[in-house]
């Protein structure tokens, strides 16, 4: 099945054309630049641009990778799915990132699933549209793996996280790590729920519950409705540290 007729066929996403007013880019982005004309043709002629919107999934975890996604606009989580409906969130995607780089550089499957927190502009690549053109331009290809290599330092730290922190630590260590993306992503806490906050530092809604109160009593942090501040985020990462 074509790229094409899996979007036509897809519930949870629309198809984008350069005639729709939702059209957003072909190929504009800095990381695309490093490609020859030869080569933006190529990728061009095998994407498509598809609308996701809020709560569709992107990727699912396992299924067979034909695609690579790229971020034009909105904001994705990946998340890895557990046993009985756990989950354990890793990492925010924002525009510019890749979804899916694992599945051209190892498993010929998605690793990890993904969902859109917002509306959001995908272009979906095919896998062997892509590897051609890695095969054959070094730079572009580099610029791959620094990409692939990051996410995976991303996960190590994650995982360290979780294997060797008390459930304060790892609480601190997310709020830390999410109010970092506040300069491109001021919204980032009120797109979350309690439950995808909890699911980040791997403990349940009723201890994340508790854990952000007692944060809070202590002057670490603000709770305003949905939104988070951190009043104190030397004293965070002392507990994140030690925690």
């Amino acid at each position: 099945m074509s790229i094409f007729d899996y979007c036509i066929k897809s519930k949870e996403m629309k198809t984008i054309t350069e005639t729709d007013k939702d059209f957003i880019c072909n190929i504009q982005a800095p990381c695309f630049q490093k490609l020859s004309k030869e080569e933006a043709d190529q990728i061009r002629n095998s994407k498509t641009q598809v609308l996701y919107r809020k709560s569709d999934t992107l990727t699912k975890q396992g299924a067979f990778a034909s695609y690579i996604l790229f971020l034009i606009s909105g904001v994705v989580k990946l998340y890895i799915e557990g046993h009985d409906n756990r989950n354990f969130n890793m990492h925010i995607i924002q525009p510019g990132e890749f979804i899916g780089l694992s599945s051209v550089f190892s498993k010929n499957i998605y690793t990890y699933t993904s969902s859109a927190l917002t509306d959001c502009q995908v272009l979906l690549i095919e896998k062997e549209s892509l590897e051609n053109v890695l095969k054959g331009n070094g730079t572009f290809c580099f610029s791959l793996i620094q990409r692939y290599c990051a996410q995976n330092t991303d996960l190590h730290e994650v995982m360290q996280n979780q294997l060797f922190k008390q459930m304060n630590g790892r609480l601190a260590g997310t709020l830390i790590y999410l109010n970092s993306l506040k300069t491109n992503l001021p919204t980032i806490f009120q797109l979350l729920n309690r439950r995808e906050l909890a699911d980040f530092a791997g403990l349940s809604t009723e201890s994340t519950v508790k854990l952000l109160k007692t944060f809070e009593k202590e002057g670490l942090i603000k709770l305003q409705e949905k939104d988070i501040h951190l009043l104190d985020i030397d004293r965070l990462k002392t507990i994140h540290v030690n925690g």
